[in-house]
């Protein structure tokens, strides 16, 4: 599998142009035809992170923002359904470790010899 079909599973109903995808993975140190790598913590931080400026871009999108009523119902609620997973998205993120981290682990020097 490469970055760009792990991405694809991640943005599943999100119809992007794979051209426009592959600069979101490149902004994020990710080459789309790259093997991706499920052990590798920093990879799929990455991953995470381009699903994130992908959410973000749509977010951005003025006619999302919009209340439509149709017969008697009211539409608002995805673009609040959109913040709301940019908002555990970016919880995830920050939670993630990546490759260094797990190498070198939590240590905290608290007293200097």
């Amino acid at each position: 599998m490469t970055n760009l079909q792990r991405l694809l599973l991640e943005v599943q109903g999100i119809d992007l142009d794979q051209n426009e995808l592959a600069v979101y993975l490149a902004e994020n140190g990710l080459n789309p035809h790259d093997e991706y790598i499920p052990s590798s913590a920093t990879n799929k931080r990455n991953i995470y992170k381009t699903a994130l400026s992908i959410l973000e871009s749509i977010a951005n999108n003025v006619q999302l923002m919009k209340t439509y009523k149709l017969d008697d119902m009211t539409i608002t609620d995805f673009h609040e359904n959109l913040l709301a997973r940019i908002d555990q998205l970016e919880r995830k993120i920050r939670s993630m470790k990546t490759d260094e981290q797990e190498r070198t682990g939590n240590v905290f020097m608290l007293f200097n010899s």
